[in-house]
């Protein structure tokens, strides 16, 4: 008998690859949201990583609704079908059991074809589709592939389906299951990496510069160290560091130079090798004893220009928004160097001034 019935259409369209890679960023996007939003503790972002996936899922539902609609219209045709195999896949042996079935349908108009689907079937049941049994099966006109077995078919289909013989269909066989193909499956996984890519990148002023990696450097010797609840400072023979607390920042005018004075006052004019100043943490590396390195007194660069120095290096330099920023100060060269450094989407920037405050090199993002 000559099979007509052609195989499942596949799936991998420019439609099912367009929305795998929706999908994907969907999921990437939602998750990178949720785990961000913890970190930085944002109750938004976490919020949103939560009701991302849900707006999706109830829009991918209602776009769909029309389709469903048309293919719940569709009347379902009866034909009788013999079992040419049957394999229980998976299971409670004490409940239903999902039966991947080998059958062949002979609809009354058309050519009888071979099928592959799988079912669930009570394991009570499982004796009345044995090898060789003519069952009766319902499918899509348009989709043949999508067999089910009637489970209690009408009293004229199970007299036709007890007095039927049917003769075994050759190859080939179609399956119910169409499947994505590797390609709908690489642009879902490209679309998670970018979308969570995408929101690491665009909050990484607050993952990278938090507090937690303003934290100093770890010393040997032991600290003496005072806090409030507004700040906290930290001296020992290494280094000396002032921690602002939250809503609070180094650009404030004068904050510096009361930062630096806390670090200064019961010091023995200790030289400084490097002093460096973030958004709310001051740090000063100092020279240890005998050291020969190039150092300047703590208490000589102009602290009173930092803020504007920052303002223009933020705003001047074309780095973008979010941004993060350092100052530091060093003596390397021989002379007094104040830079700045400021990174933000649009790239890395750096502004250099010398002992006065005066800019004297400019580096745009690039």
């Amino acid at each position: 008998m000559t099979i007509t019935t052609s195989a499942p259409p596949t799936r991998s369209t420019p439609v099912a690859l367009a929305l795998g890679f929706l999908t994907g960023g969907v999921i990437g996007a939602a998750l990178a949201a949720f785990v961000v939003g913890c970190v930085i503790e944002s109750v938004p972002l976490c919020v949103a990583g939560v009701g991302l996936p849900v707006v999706y899922g109830l829009f991918f539902r209602l776009a769909g609704a029309p389709r469903r609609a048309r293919e719940a219209a569709v009347v379902p045709r009866t034909a009788l079908a013999v079992v040419e195999s049957r394999e229980a896949v998976e299971g409670e042996a004490t409940s239903d059991v999902a039966v991947r079935f080998d059958l062949t349908v002979a609809p009354d108009d058309v050519p009888a074809y071979r099928v592959a689907f799988t079912q669930n079937i009570n394991l009570t049941d499982l004796p009345d589709y044995r090898q060789g049994v003519v069952v009766v099966v319902q499918y899509p006109p348009d989709r043949p592939w999508r067999v089910r077995i009637v489970k209690r078919p009408t009293p004229e289909w199970e007299d036709r389906a007890a007095d039927a013989r049917l003769d075994s269909a050759p190859g080939p066989v179609l399956v119910s299951e169409s499947s994505d193909g590797c390609g709908v499956g690489f642009v879902t996984l490209l679309g998670l990496l970018l979308a969570a890519a995408g929101v690491v990148l665009l909050f990484r002023a607050d993952l990278f510069d938090g507090d937690a990696s303003d934290k100093p450097p770890a010393s040997s010797s032991s600290p003496s160290s005072s806090s409030s609840s507004s700040s906290s400072t930290v001296v020992s023979s290494a280094y000396g560091t002032v921690t602002l607390g939250p809503n609070q920042s180094f650009l404030a005018k004068g904050e510096l130079r009361r930062a630096v004075g806390l670090l200064t006052k019961d010091t023995d004019s200790r030289a400084a090798l490097t002093v460096v100043v973030k958004d709310r943490l001051l740090s000063i590396v100092y020279a240890p004893t005998g050291s020969t390195a190039t150092t300047f007194d703590p208490d000589s660069p102009p602290y009173d220009r930092f803020p504007a120095l920052v303002e223009e290096a933020r705003s001047g330099l074309g780095v973008g928004s979010p941004q993060t920023w350092q100052l530091t100060v060093e003596r390397l060269t021989g002379s007094l160097t104040v830079r700045v450094g400021v990174t933000g989407p649009e790239g890395a920037a750096s502004l250099e001034a010398n002992g006065q405050g005066k800019v004297v090199r400019r580096t745009p993002a690039h």
